[in-house]
């Protein structure tokens, strides 16, 4: 774990994974159907995340591609507005689009609908990834997405071989989503595959349960990952807080309770929150406690990266905030 926590110290991340365009209807609570008025931010998973290390302060560099037009140029604008480096964003021309995500601000009945149509992220090729200086970080952090077409499949997996001989640890989000894959038993494969090559893996119940073959064998999937290979595995249950495998210990924790506007965006606050938690030298169980305060502040808001809060934002919910509930 040493080599993990001292990566994550220099609070100077590569990030690989994909920007997009997020649309939501406005007010809060209208549906999409029915709206006149919608509001933009920048949206991806990998992208969010970035955003919020910057947002508390760390460095970050995004590596993937972007479509060469309006929505590209929104997002590499965003990127920018954020302080998050693109030095390895590439534009590519043709028919490839960045994705946009149409979600609403309401729980009950939630709609997302998600264009992934010739997604300019999935452009990434191994060139990309090998020009990239991985002794100038202090570690690598991506989502399963990035796995889920090739030529970045490819690419990701020639990353990890670049990122560990350069001595740099992994940090893989799970992050499964079946509208990108071709089959889920090719994502059950190669999503296993970069599990076993990363020393530190956050997903959810249903995300191990599905690397299992089984929802009901997720928490021994991710205990077994962390006996073999990953130094630190949290195991997220939504509601009911997250399990942590860490170095032999077994940690539990809760969650802080919000009325919840919307459910998404929780997963790129808690990561962006944990990284910045241990960066700035908190303790595992702080860390974890304070990602899922980012998890509990986004959902409350509109937007995903526009709802990521900074450090004052933080502190601020943890003063006023009653506590986690009991692990």
């Amino acid at each position: 774990m040493p080599g993990l926590i001292s990566g994550i110290l220099q609070n100077d991340f590569v990030v690989i994974g994909r920007a997009g365009m997020d649309f939501f209807p406005h007010p809060a609570g209208t549906k999409t159907e029915e709206a006149t008025e919608f509001r933009s931010g920048l949206g991806g998973s990998a992208a969010n995340t970035a955003a919020g290390i910057c947002r508390f302060g760390g460095k970050a560099d995004l590596v993937t591609c972007v479509s060469d037009d309006s929505i590209g140029r929104y997002c590499t604008n965003q990127l920018d507005h954020y302080g998050v480096g693109r030095t390895h964003v590439r534009s590519v021309g043709g028919e490839f689009r960045n994705s946009l995500a149409v979600y609403e601000s309401r729980v009950e009945e939630h709609q997302t609908v998600i264009y992934r149509n010739g997604a300019a992220d999935f452009e990434m090729n191994i060139e990309d990834v090998e020009a990239i200086d991985y002794g100038a970080y202090g570690a690598l952090i991506t989502a399963g997405t990035v796995f889920a077409a090739e030529p970045s499949r490819s690419a990701a997996f020639r990353a990890f071989e670049l990122a560990k001989a350069a001595g740099l640890p992994i940090i893989f989000d799970i992050d499964y989503r079946p509208y990108s894959w071709p089959s889920p038993k090719v994502a059950e494969g190669v999503l296993s595959r970069a599990g076993d090559l990363a020393d530190m893996i956050v997903g959810n119940d249903e995300e191990f349960g599905f690397m299992a073959g089984d929802i009901s064998k997720g928490q021994a999937k991710a205990q077994s990952l962390a006996n073999k290979s990953a130094e630190i595995v949290i195991y997220k249950m939504g509601e009911k807080g997250a399990v942590t495998y860490a170095d032999g210990d077994v940690i539990t924790t809760g969650v802080y309770p919000v009325t919840a506007l919307k459910p998404t965006g929780a997963g790129d606050s808690f990561m962006a929150g944990l990284m910045a938690a241990i960066a700035a030298g908190h303790g595992l169980k702080d860390a974890i406690h304070r990602g899922s305060a980012c998890a509990a502040i986004v959902v409350g808001k509109p937007g995903c990266a526009p709802a990521l809060p900074n450090l004052a934002e933080l502190e601020s919910f943890l003063q006023t905030h009653p506590g986690p509930t009991s692990a």
